[in-house]
């Protein structure tokens, strides 16, 4: 990779690697702006940024997916307003890391990327992590605060109203891990996956775009549900707040469509904490119904899904080996994630997309979901590994 920098940069001393994983999300979806828990992992998937300074006064930024190259003036950053392209991302964290006292230095930038976009498999975190860490050359910043102003900046100035969970995994994934996230004390624990089984997603190839999406309505839906829980649970100051129990005793005063949103939030809270448990005793079986179950709330009470996605599901449960499969993302497209037996993975993976093709006319890709750590400096070696 830093061949590559030189060729397209010219001579350059210095040169550093920096990588931050996508990710797959195995339970708990829409729980991370409430406040909830998420259990995500880092992948082996993902964005990685080549980077130098120049002598010249700009940030140069290069994306070898795209073949484009964008050039902006390194002393105006505050001044820059919103591209609606991908070039937000670095962007709207160097704004950042201005704001946080980091000065911002002329340099250029080259960006690789195997995670894809539009997946659910969070490629715009994984891009923002790895240009702050770019951007900082070094620089300490603690991880937590780290993930933190990769949030802010897609919240504030890309304008999606995301929760953290992709930041977060993005910098603190665990090799062999999942990670459950509580979303409001910024904690984390380590959630076992047993042996004898695999995590495997299937690409729809239909991409989403969040940002032109239902998503800031369920947001809104959200807030609305808080609002109208409160007159009776005024303690409730976020659905992460609401048990099973009490939802039942409020779910008539809410609207027919409130309440199903705020029944899939409560519940998949709910969910997550018991697929903890069950990695712990190693109740793969348990693991697996409760992704299915997930994915039915998803489909029917948060009504973003796909007829796609809901396609892929329903299939993996008919294979043979199959334990559990679910829409993972934000929806509307992009990807499922499917628990199965290791045996039958290469079997999994040839009947999917074979059906799939002969339903949708499309060959979906398909992705081992391998825990990786988290973001940080690499080597070329690395890169290598993970293309």
């Amino acid at each position: 990779m830093t061949e590559d920098f030189r060729k397209l940069f010219g001579p350059a001393e210095g040169v550093r690697i920096y990588r931050a994983p996508g990710r797959v999300n195995l339970i708990g979806e829409h729980t991370d702006y409430n406040l909830g828990f998420v259990c995500p992992v880092a992948l082996q998937l993902a964005t990685y940024v080549a980077a130098a300074k120049s002598d010249g006064g700009e940030i140069r930024l290069y994306s070898e997916q795209r073949r484009e190259m964008r050039a902006f003036d390194a002393g105006a950053l505050s001044g820059q307003r919103r591209a609606g392209d991908w070039t937000d991302y670095p962007i709207g964290v160097a704004r950042e890391l201005a704001a946080a006292g980091f000065a911002i230095r002329p340099g250029n930038l080259l960006i690789r990327s195997t995670v894809p976009e539009g997946s659910g498999l969070s490629s715009s975190a994984a891009l923002e992590v790895s240009s702050a860490l770019a951007f900082l050359a070094g620089r300490e910043l603690a991880r937590l605060d780290l993930a933190l102003l990769c949030q802010r900046a897609e919240r504030d100035f890309v304008g999606m109203p995301c929760g953290v969970m992709d930041q977060y995994i993005s910098v603190f994934g665990r090799e062999n891990c999942a990670v459950e996230i509580d979303c409001r004390s910024l904690e984390h624990h380590d959630v076992q996956i047993p042996e004898g089984v695999s995590f495997v997603a299937v690409n729809s190839m239909v991409k989403h775009a969040l940002a032109a999406s239902a998503y800031s309505d369920r947001v809104e839906e959200c807030a609305a549900a808080v609002k109208g829980i409160g007159r009776r649970f005024p303690a409730v100051r976020s659905l992460r707040d609401l048990t099973p129990e009490q939802f039942r005793m409020v779910e008539r005063e809410l609207s027919p469509t409130i309440a199903r949103r705020a029944r899939h939030v409560v519940f998949e809270d709910h969910r997550v904490e018991q697929f903890r448990a069950a990695g712990a005793a190693g109740d793969v079986e348990a693991m697996g119904r409760l992704m299915e179950q997930s994915h039915r709330s998803l489909q029917y009470d948060y009504e973003v899904s796909s007829p796609e996605l809901d396609f892929l599901v329903d299939r993996a449960m008919e294979m043979e080996g199959v334990l559990g499969s679910r829409m993972t993302g934000g929806g509307f497209g992009g990807c499922t994630v499917t628990l199965l037996r290791n045996e039958s993975v290469e079997r999994f993976r040839e009947e999917i997309a074979g059906a799939y093709e002969e339903r949708f006319g499309v060959t979906p890709r398909i992705y081992d979901c391998k825990p990786s750590d988290g973001a940080g400096e690499c080597c070329e070696a690395e890169v290598a590994a993970g293309q």
